[in-house]
């Protein structure tokens, strides 16, 4: 058990894993997620979006639904990251070639989301509906598996960009790890809007109002990413972290 834990959870995965949870951070400020966080967190907790900013008694309904919301992005996405680390392995020695690959993918959803040039296809949408009532933990849940699995292309970038990171890794729990930060990242957000949609009003206002911005900030992270595993510079970051902290040595 011990050694399984050190696999899992050494030095070296922390630069993917923060990496991981700013990407959900920025997915959760593109333009087809921010948007739509109040109407569907009402829908969720089975409230209006006027009682939320009013009645305490909405907010932990919609606080309650979130945490439900968030177990379901986190679910589809643990699945997924085993399942990117698992290809990974399989294809042995290719595995170098497939992440190199992916890399040149994620370098031109940067360049796209930052405007050298656009990808039509990245700017529609294709979202799941749940068939559920709002208002109830297991169709919160429901909605975050819908969430996970349609809200695509608008996170099929960012995502992509962690699944190659997860392809990349020596273990599917590995894999896991990484885009469990990510639903972290994507979801926490959407708890703390839950918790202080009062006071957050007019921060989400402000970043809609930069919507252009925060787009070509994602764009040049995903670039960045891309150049780094590439150029296999994770590895040089893991050593540099352990050199700089010493501290973090007793992780793995």
């Amino acid at each position: 058990m011990e050694h399984l834990t050190d696999l899992i959870f050494d030095a070296s995965l922390l630069p993917a894993l923060f990496i991981a949870m700013i990407a959900g951070v920025l997915s959760f400020l593109s333009p087809c997620v921010l948007p739509i966080v109040p109407p569907y967190l009402a829908y969720m907790g089975g409230v209006s979006v006027s009682d939320m900013g009013s009645e305490s008694a909405a907010r932990r309904r919609a606080l309650i639904a979130s945490l439900f919301f968030v177990l379901g992005l986190s679910t589809v996405f643990l699945i997924m990251g085993a399942s990117a680390s698992t290809l990974g392995r399989m294809v042995g020695g290719a595995r170098d070639w497939l992440t190199k690959g992916s890399a040149i993918v994620i370098m031109i959803f940067g360049a796209h989301f930052i405007g050298v040039f656009r990808l039509t296809f990245m700017d529609r949408e294709l979202r799941v509906e749940a068939k559920s009532q709002g208002g109830s933990s297991f169709g919160a849940y429901l909605l975050g598996l819908a969430f996970a699995f349609g809200w695509t292309p608008c996170l099929g970038p960012i995502l992509g960009t962690i699944l190659g990171l997860a392809t990349g890794q020596d273990a599917p729990a590995r894999g896991g790890v990484l885009l469990v930060g990510y639903a972290l990242g994507l979801g926490i957000p959407f708890i703390l809007v839950a918790a202080f949609f009062p006071r957050l009003k007019g921060a989400m206002a402000f970043m809609r109002k930069h919507m252009g911005r925060i787009e070509k900030i994602s764009g040049l992270l995903l670039w960045t990413i891309g150049l780094m595993m590439l150029t296999d510079q994770f590895s040089a970051l893991a050593f540099w972290l352990l050199e700089t902290f010493p501290a973090l040595a007793v992780i793995g």
